[in-house]
């Protein structure tokens, strides 16, 4: 199986790119299942059904998120019902939403990390064995989007779920790693995808309105950067049982979007 895992969808512009690039994308390296984080997809952050179908509609199988996507509360209802769009596993009990969802016969899962981004969550690496000691019909294919800060954690995860999932993908910092890999038990891992968004930005939102905020220190909006897109992602290729044979980097870019 070949499995398509897009970073953080960032906006209009990010949209626009994945509508762009992806059905050409999915035709050419024979990909059966795509996996996108859309949690800032919608205005730069958060998510609306309207925009989850949207990028449904351009070729997306399975939407995953953070901690955007409470930004956007109609999203609510799209969470609890079957949808393939989820929230993170590891917040506390009692949060709307579901966590993990199937499509094409992978089983996709958001979960979010601690360090530097919430310390108030359930352990992320507890989380994950909870889940999988207790899932029923646990299928051979698993793919986990891991949304956190921290490199070390993110690997950490990698090296913790090695030979139990087919692939621990890292989100969140919208910048891209060159440390794909398959670990020893099967597992394909890389700590950040990266992004879809405007490259001459700052992490996908407009370079004067993030230096105005290092600069004064004073809280002002971000909007979502202009022009030319990059397109992050990997590509992940498994065997039967649902262990991973490669990962590798599959990067593109547009002309100026708005």
């Amino acid at each position: 199986m070949k499995i398509l895992c897009i970073g953080d969808i960032i906006g209009k512009p990010g949209r626009r790119a994945v509508k762009e690039i992806l059905p050409a994308l999915k035709l050419g390296l024979g990909v059966e299942v795509v996996i996108a984080n859309g949690e800032n997809a919608s205005g730069g952050i958060g998510l609306t059904p309207d925009v989850a179908e949207e990028l449904f509609s351009y070729g997306v199988n399975a939407i995953t998120s953070g901690n955007h996507i409470w930004s956007q509360s109609e999203i609510l209802p799209m969470l609890e019902g079957d949808d393939p769009v989820v929230r993170p596993l590891n917040y506390p009990p009692g949060v709307p939403g579901k966590a993990c969802t199937m499509v094409k016969g992978v089983m996709v899962v958001s979960l979010m990390g601690r360090t530097f981004i919430n310390n108030l969550l359930d352990c992320p690496f507890r989380a994950m064995d909870l889940l999988l000691e207790t899932v029923a019909d646990r299928p051979k294919h698993i793919v986990v989007d891991f949304h956190a800060e921290a490199t070390s954690e993110k690997q950490a995860m990698g090296w913790y779920l090695d030979g139990r999932v087919t692939a621990v993908v890292g989100t969140h910092t919208h910048v891209g790693t060159v440390d794909t890999r398959v670990l020893p038990g099967g597992t394909a891992t890389v700590a950040d995808i990266g992004m879809v968004g405007p490259w001459d930005s700052i992490i996908g939102d407009s370079k004067d309105d993030v230096l105005r905020r290092f600069l004064t220190g004073l809280p002002n909006r971000l909007s979502v950067g202009k022009g030319r897109v990059s397109f992050n992602s990997v590509l992940i290729t498994t065997d039967a049982a649902g262990r991973a044979l490669s990962i590798e980097r599959v990067d593109r870019e547009t002309a100026a979007l708005a």
